[in-house]
């Protein structure tokens, strides 16, 4: 992709078109924001690392706030002064890697769901 196409910014009736297939992420004050609720602090540690990672390796990075079993995550492309491929790509990723559980019946057995102690993220059900 050309770097004038991935700063290309969006109208916001686009912003909303796009975001059809991101339906947990909205569009707000020039941001596209998505809350992921932990259950403690030691998975709000996880999801910001991870959504680090991310960023990191797209060279993209976002805006975090984070309280004890929460994480809002905000993207926009400050070169572009609005939405871009960028922050549409970024934000399926992190959806796609925080959202993550393993198959029923796979090998990755997953965290125990009955047992607090071991609770993570607050899946989307």
């Amino acid at each position: 992709m050309s770097d004038s196409a991935a700063e290309r910014a969006y109208s916001e009736s686009e912003i909303a078109q796009r975001l059809q297939h991101l339906p947990h992420w909205t569009f707000e004050r020039g941001w596209l924001r998505r809350k992921y609720r932990t259950h403690s602090w030691k998975g709000t540690l996880m999801v910001i690392n991870a959504v680090g990672h991310l960023a990191e390796a797209a060279w993209h990075h976002p805006d975090i706030t984070a309280s004890y079993a929460w994480v809002e995550v905000r993207l926009m492309t400050h070169t572009a002064k609005g939405i871009t491929d960028k922050d549409f790509e970024l934000a399926a990723k992190i959806e796609e890697v925080v959202q993550w559980r393993p198959a029923a019946g796979g090998a990755l057995e997953g965290t125990p769901e009955q047992d607090a102690r071991f609770a993570y993220v607050k899946y989307d059900r």
